[in-house]
């Protein structure tokens, strides 16, 4: 530690390299680590290729402590953010540091000064890239170290809730990751209270048409935007965002895994819920080329869980039970294709509607994830 930190902007390729591996060093000794695809991560950070550039910045920092890289930090400005939820604040991500407390202010503050140059009068994070365009979730792991993540969810080591804290950072909002196991055994007398409340409410569950693959997803982004639109950390999805992330999802989609719920043939919410990859990916460390892919293939056969990644109502629509529907309808169907266990996530924790269903069907939370925030700027005057 005898060394000085400095902070540098990533701005040739050998740096970015630097930023995009550090976590292969930090988690080495981490067994409930999953590294990430490589190329998932280059295309998310290259702004000809991510949709998100185009309603925002990016600034990537990373720290070096004797020459040796010990950190990482971005700095996000999220402009359609802002202007959706009226407000003024910046965000940081994909934040990795060693147990290093110089480390991690530097690369705080490095990425506060340039959210404070443009503007901004506060920063949360940790967000990746945003609630649409996730690399991995936002917040860091307050709980559940032990076990690994889901896909498309982060893992952090137990020390960063403490370096951000130690920075002023203060938490502004928990998310919650749910663990149903043996889905299979629901009490027959709720499976039969769900069904007469689906009858009485007319509704119909059935899943994605592949043959109408490009229609389903512009019926999920309509219903997704009104879903979500009153949600904490919410920015409407983007005709460009939506088709990059079907694009990248449909290779990985089962149809039944995937309810649509309808009332009189009008589409009203939906559910979507990805076989756990992670169990596959951890394999191939972040390649699949040129055999990462075989690899990846060989495991996928022995994936036993499930992801339910998101769910949205219409807003008329809420309070009918729907929610508990489309939850038992795709555990249900996962049961029958072999996977009887699964991850819903994230779920606000203060959005008691979701998370009563889910309980319903047997989820108990494992995991806590903890967005922190803090005001830029001078301090007000006393």
């Amino acid at each position: 530690m005898s060394a000085t930190v400095t902070v540098r902007r990533v701005v040739r390729r050998a740096e970015l390299d630097a930023f995009i591996r550090l976590p292969w060093a930090l988690y080495a000794g981490d067994s409930c680590w999953v590294p990430p695809l490589l190329a998932d991560v280059r295309a998310a950070l290259d702004a000809r290729k991510h949709p998100f550039h185009r309603h925002a910045d990016i600034e990537l920092f990373l720290a070096l402590r004797g020459g040796t890289p010990v950190g990482r930090i971005a700095a996000i400005d999220n402009r359609a953010y802002n202007e959706f939820q009226g407000s003024n604040v910046g965000f940081f991500g994909l934040f990795e540091c060693t147990e290093d407390a110089d480390a991690a202010h530097a690369l705080l503050m490095a990425a506060e000064d340039w959210l404070l140059a443009r503007g901004r009068t506060g920063v949360e994070g940790p967000m990746n890239l945003s609630t649409n365009d996730e690399l991995y979730s936002p917040g860091v792991l307050i709980d559940g170290f032990d076990r690994p993540p889901a896909v498309m969810m982060a893992h952090t080591p137990p020390y960063y809730a403490r370096l951000l804290e130690s920075a002023g950072y203060v938490g502004v909002k928990d998310l919650l990751a749910y663990w149903a196991d043996g889905t299979d055994g629901l009490p027959a007398r709720f499976m039969g209270a769900l069904e007469r409340a689906q009858r009485a409410a007319q509704v119909t569950i059935r899943p994605l048409d592949m043959k109408r693959f490009d229609a389903e997803v512009g019926v999920i982004q309509e219903i997704y935007n009104s879903a979500w639109e009153q949600n904490w950390g919410f920015v409407p999805m983007t005709p460009a965002e939506i088709e990059y992330m079907a694009k990248h999802l449909k290779p990985v989609v089962n149809p039944r895994l995937c309810g649509m719920a309808e009332i009189e043939g009008e589409p009203v919410g939906f559910a979507l819920a990805l076989p756990e990859y992670n169990q596959a990916l951890r394999h191939v460390n972040g390649r699949l080329l040129p055999f990462g892919v075989f690899k990846l293939l060989w495991h996928r056969r022995h994936i036993n869980a499930i992801r339910v990644i998101t769910l949205g109502l219409k807003p008329p629509h809420r309070h009918k039970g729907i929610d508990g529907m489309l939850i038992a309808h795709i555990f249900r169907e996962a049961y029958r294709i072999g996977i009887p266990r699964g991850e819903c996530s994230w779920i606000l924790e203060e959005n008691t509607a979701m998370r009563r269903g889910i309980e319903r069907v047997g989820g108990s939370v494992y995991k806590t994830y903890r967005v922190y925030g803090k005001p830029l700027g001078p301090a007000p005057a006393a």
